[in-house]
């Protein structure tokens, strides 16, 4: 037997809506016991099985719908650690907003913002360069 006959079958994996509504069908098994039944298992060369709980999860995800990794589809992602869109009040008082946000609202040094007060929220409001050359 050669190295490369280690895999001796794939199994066809459910994917999207089919994958959604089989894992509910299936509530009463482990995600273990999901994963076989949906596809996401290989027959290795000796005959056993192994579990792809990467790949089933991974699905699962996908057909929800939901964007783990921040992408919108422009491609201009460069890895690293996402937005959260929640922060906190640093030790000296100050909130840092960080680099993911303004990148992602694609603001510039020097950009302004006016800061009103509501009861538990703090408003931001930037400051257009076209209001700025009107007043002037």
């Amino acid at each position: 037997m050669t190295t490369n006959s280690k895999k001796k079958l794939d199994a066809v994996p459910l994917k999207g809506e089919a994958l959604l509504a089989r894992v509910q069908e299936l509530e009463h098994m482990s995600k273990e016991e999901k994963a076989r039944v949906c596809g996401y298992y290989t027959v290795m060369g000796d005959g056993s099985e192994r579990l792809n709980m990467m790949k089933f999860l991974n699905a699962l995800i996908d057909a929800e719908g939901i964007e783990l990794d921040g992408r919108s589809g422009n491609g201009n992602s460069r890895g690293g650690r996402s937005a959260s869109f929640r922060i906190s009040v640093q030790a000296n008082g100050n909130l840092l907003i960080g680099s993911a946000y303004t990148k992602k609202m694609e603001l510039h040094p020097g950009d302004e913002f006016e800061i009103s007060l509501g009861r538990r929220h703090i408003h931001l409001k930037q400051v257009s360069s076209d209001a700025e050359s009107e007043e002037s």
